[in-house]
């Protein structure tokens, strides 16, 4: 992140105005939706404000003479559009003095961007690309656009009027936090978003225990809760709504070690985040010290987040927390999350099951080797079984023997699939007798092996035969 974004207040003095024709009136009606106070210098001396409300137009000063010696004093901001050479030259007194400047499409006089908005009232969204492609931007807002409420504004209004005295009633951050969101998320919210806002009202002052209605229990203490989320396998578009919505809920989250950077990004700011996971061979926190931490956090009467790579209930040890949790009383619940036997199978395209050739998948794990010995492999000898192999990269020449031994086909398409999803994404695909050879060609995981005939229809073994067809036909005309 290059700017930083920030709300300027435009109406804590004049804003100066500097260009001409239809880019600098752009400017001019965005500058009056903030309310701001406008001292306009038209450098082709055209002060047309034809398609203002007259409001608004009331705002607006024509300045005249040269904008270079104009006074600046109290001078919030100064914006150039459509205004040539002078606005470089504004920008170089605009710096002298520290007043932040924007000049149109030049980035390199601007201290400050234009974001795409969205403009619900009280409600601002601001959606900027560092200036890099305003076009995206507008795109991102859109869909913002199509997914907010119209009255969410409205929303936002209405909480600020009761807001500081219901303060006054809520003596605790956390139990105040819990009431407006059980006001947003039920139905007096449902109320005002419907244009309803005097129902609404008198629903709000027909609550006269605040805390209790926040969700305190009889003793005043605030009820914890722990979340487990699935985070997925890596891609943080692949988080499902429920799982961003409980991350920014979340006044702490104990996050595993495979989940990434760009998923953590999603936690709410101010939320605590503890590490508590570990690597293969690497040493880290224990099962029962997480669950402890899990259990204290809530009877605090905080919101915690069990943060874990792919689902917690495939390979996460989840159900080992879930009963946990219910041995100490502690509530919880779950929200799953994509697998990465699901995500690898969808960004390489193979088919899971295929119609006549794949009916039936077993996922399975194997660390080590001693845990690839303890699987029954005759039971996976069925040729019409895809076998997902989870954490099976040093374990690989064990999955390869016990398969061989039971009887599959030496000749069965496996892949090796790592960091699905990811942008360093990597797949390496041949036959079973081959797996160790594989996993050679792979850069560290974490990665999955897939086992099964529905490998042939994935995209690197397409893309394998080609390449392979490709050399014959050049070997061919030399």
């Amino acid at each position: 992140m290059r700017y930083l974004p920030i709300f300027l207040d435009l109406q804590t003095g004049p804003v100066l105005l500097v260009g001409a024709g239809e880019l600098v009136r752009a400017k001019l009606r965005l500058l009056a939706a903030a309310g701001a106070r406008i001292r306009w210098y038209a450098t082709d001396r055209d002060h047309d404000v034809s398609g203002l409300d007259p409001t608004d137009a009331a705002r607006v000063e024509f300045a005249q003479g040269d904008p270079l010696t104009a006074d600046l004093t109290g001078v919030v901001a100064i914006l150039c559009a459509g205004a040539g050479d002078i606005g470089v030259a504004m920008s170089v007194r605009a710096k002298s003095v520290g007043l932040p400047i924007n000049v149109m499409d030049d980035l390199v006089h601007s201290s400050f961007v234009f974001p795409a908005i969205v403009d619900r009232g009280d409600v601002v969204v601001a959606v900027s690309t560092g200036g890099a492609s305003p076009v995206v931007a507008r795109r991102v807002r859109e869909r913002i656009e199509a997914a907010l409420p119209a009255r969410i504004g409205d929303l936002a209004a209405f909480i600020g009027r009761f807001r500081k005295s219901l303060h006054g009633r809520i003596g605790e951050t956390a139990l105040r936090r819990r009431f407006w969101e059980r006001v947003i998320d039920g139905p007096i919210g449902a109320l005002v978003l419907a244009g309803r806002k005097a129902e609404a009202e008198a629903a709000l002052n027909d609550i006269t225990d605040p805390s209790a209605f926040a969700g305190a229990q009889t003793s005043g203490a605030v009820e914890g809760h722990v979340t487990l989320v699935g985070a997925g396998p890596g891609d943080p578009d692949l988080l499902t709504i429920k799982a961003l919505r409980a991350l920014q809920d979340a006044d702490v989250v104990f996050y595993d070690e495979l989940v990434s950077p760009e998923i953590l990004d999603r936690i709410r700011r101010d939320a605590s985040r503890v590490p508590v996971g570990r690597r293969v061979g690497k040493p880290g926190i224990g099962q029962g010290a997480i669950n402890r931490l899990m259990i204290e956090a809530a009877k605090s009467g905080q919101r915690a987040v069990r943060l874990k790579g792919g689902d917690p209930l495939v390979f996460g040890r989840g159900g080992e927390e879930i009963e946990a949790l219910r041995k100490a009383g502690v509530a919880y619940s779950v929200v799953p999350g994509i697998t990465a036997g699901l995500g690898g199978a969808a960004q390489f395209e193979v088919p899971l099951t295929y119609r006549n050739e794949a009916l039936r998948i077993t996922f399975l794990t194997a660390h080590k080797a001693k845990d690839a010995e303890a699987v029954d492999w005759s039971a996976l000898t069925d040729t019409r079984m895809t076998v997902v192999v989870y954490m099976g990269m040093t374990a690989a020449p064990s999955v390869r023997s016990g398969l061989l031994s039971a009887g599959r086909s030496p000749q069965t398409p496996v892949g090796v699939f790592a960091r699905v999803t990811r942008l360093d994404a990597q797949a390496a695909v041949g036959r079973l007798e081959d797996l160790p050879a594989l996993v050679e060609k792979i850069d560290g995981g974490p990665a999955i092996l897939i086992i099964g005939d529905v490998v042939a229809h994935s995209a690197p073994w397409r893309h394998q035969n080609l390449n392979h067809v490709i050399s014959k036909i050049l070997e061919a005309a030399a």
